[in-house]
């Protein structure tokens, strides 16, 4: 396909040092499902990518070839419920943040996802299905450096009912609050370093999550037609529906960081730095890269050596306790 992530090729260097290098899949792979919001059957193949390509949908019901969509944060389109991208013809693809967080935490840089439709299948609920199906295929090198996105300064977004913040730091860490009192939920926080598999133990499982009193208001906005009880963790009041329970005592939390890990990957490189959110979801995240974009300061493109990505793994400086605003909204 040709497209480069961020419209930036990583620069080679010949000093003699050994660069991270990128990594894409060795072999295709295809799974099918349900898709989420529209209750539709899904089938999606991962594919092995070009160095720089990044990743890459490819809308293959669409005449002509397909239609191709970049995953990067500025073909964001709409971020109710979950993230959808488009490309300049308005061709969407919807449903990709669970997709996006396995490639992140399984370190792929350059894939092609054809997909026979305009959502992915969300499988479980969680990213431990597309992770399997990215071990299945395996991971390979490839004969270019790898490009990390480092944040310099710190840039946020915030509004009366959620915020979220990105700042220097080593590494990639990443903190997130939330708070759904009366019910099953609760307040939740949690910070993960992420590396060295903390990822596929720590963060792929958890289940994306829903309220029962809210099914309805869902359906009218052409949303949640697919979820059930295999692929989402459903909320009533202080119950829990789902008959297996929880995977996690926090799995709330953790499945809200594992979408901002996929939602953050459409920066188009993995980053380093350190994220906090505070009851925020896929719009704030999105608004928060576009403001980071926005100030050419606050951010650079790196090649990092293996000892120096080594060192700096894990890394960041976000606390586990909750922050003093959310204590004070208690």
């Amino acid at each position: 396909m040709g497209f480069i992530n961020g419209g930036r090729k990583s620069a080679n260097k010949s000093d003699g040092k050994v660069f991270v290098k990128q990594k894409t899949l060795k072999s295709s792979i295809n799974c099918a499902g349900i898709a989420l919001h529209s209750g539709a059957k899904a089938v999606m193949t991962l594919r092995a990518a070009e160095p720089d390509t990044g990743i890459v949908f490819v809308r293959t019901d669409i005449a002509g070839g397909g239609a191709v969509i970049p995953a990067t944060w500025d073909r964001v389109v709409d971020t109710r419920m979950c993230t959808t991208l488009a490309n300049e013809d308005g061709i969407t693809v919807g449903t990709v943040e669970h997709l996006m967080a396995a490639f992140s935490g399984c370190g792929i840089d350059n894939a092609l996802v054809e997909i026979n439709g305009p959502e992915i299948p969300v499988m479980d609920g969680s990213a431990a299905p597309f992770v399997f199906l990215i071990e299945c295929a395996g991971i390979v090198e490839q004969d270019a450096p790898r490009r990390y996105l480092q944040i310099r300064k710190p840039v946020a977004v915030e509004d009366a009912d959620s915020s979220a913040y990105l700042k220097p730091g080593a590494g990639f860490a990443l903190g997130f609050e939330i708070d759904f009192s009366g019910t099953a939920v609760s307040r939740q926080a949690l910070h993960v370093e992420l590396g060295r598999g903390i990822f596929q133990t720590e963060l792929s499982r958890a289940r994306t999550f829903g309220f029962l009193n809210d099914v309805e208001r869902l359906w009218a906005a052409g949303l949640a037609k697919g979820g059930s009880l295999d692929n989402a963790v459903v909320v009533s009041g202080e119950r829990i529906l789902n008959q297996e329970g929880l995977r996690y005592e926090d799995e709330f939390v953790r499945h809200k960081v594992l979408d901002a890990v996929g939602d953050l990957y459409l920066a188009g490189a993995p980053i380093i730095g350190a994220f906090h959110g505070i009851c925020s979801g896929h719009g704030t995240n999105n608004r928060l890269l576009r403001n980071l974009f926005a100030d050419a300061e606050a951010w650079t493109f790196v090649n990092l050596t293996q000892e120096e990505a080594d060192a700096g793994m894990p890394g960041g400086a976000w606390s586990q306790e909750p922050s003093e605003r959310l204590a004070a909204s208690a």
